[in-house]
């Protein structure tokens, strides 16, 4: 991907085609709108709390890569925002509601796609599925990518490449054991030191003892 947006940015603009898909009727978003829907606690992955501040700042940069535009509502009064992934990309709904969740959600499986974009586009099947994302992986500028299947995974998932090339986070790793069970787990390795010390001084004095013999 060309322009590469950091995390702020890219809550931004996954948050823009969502309004416009799902609640066209309050699209282009005021900047209240826009912060509000960022900070949503449902279908957000991570849950984000940003300032009007942020905000602003992520769209100025959006504004400028040519991801974003202000305009205003009817009177000129309130200053809204909208994004131009149409005009900049040519993206068709269908491609627009697949990166709309890898923005809002992060790296998802085909199934885990289907179910939650058709609340903004009609996904026939996985088939479907699976073939939007290969033409958004085979664009001359790619804009999604395939990661490689974890372990524990049965199916391999999708990430967007708005930010660069994902890294794996922390979800992938083992999580922390608890406080207790490091606690049980250190005391049965000093157990076990403890006796093998004592059965090699056991030995020790056993071959001191048979000098006197």
């Amino acid at each position: 991907m060309e322009v590469q947006l950091n995390d702020i940015e890219v809550r931004v603009l996954g948050c823009l085609i969502e309004k416009e898909m799902a609640t066209p009727e309050y699209y282009p978003l005021t900047l209240n709108a826009l912060t509000n829907a960022c900070n949503q606690k449902s279908n957000r992955d991570p849950v984000l709390e940003l300032a009007e501040t942020d905000v602003v700042r992520a769209l100025d940069n959006m504004r400028f890569a040519g991801l974003a535009v202000q305009t205003a509502s009817d009177g000129g009064r309130v200053p809204k925002y909208r994004h131009l992934l149409f005009e900049k990309l040519g993206l068709e709904p269908e491609h627009l509601a697949l990166l709309c969740e890898l923005l809002v959600r992060g790296p998802q499986t085909t199934g885990e796609l289907r179910t939650r974009a058709s609340r903004m586009h009609e996904l026939t099947d996985l088939a479907q599925v699976e073939t939007l994302l290969q033409e958004l992986i085979d664009r001359e500028d790619p804009l999604v990518t395939l990661l490689p299947r974890q372990a524990g995974r049965k199916e391999p998932r999708y990430a967007h490449l708005f930010a660069g090339q994902p890294q794996l986070v922390a979800e992938e790793s083992a999580p922390a054991p608890e406080a207790a069970r490091r606690l049980v787990d250190e005391t049965d390795a000093r157990i076990a030191r403890l006796e093998s010390e004592m059965a090699a001084l056991r030995e020790e004095f056993a071959a001191f003892r048979k000098q006197f013999e």
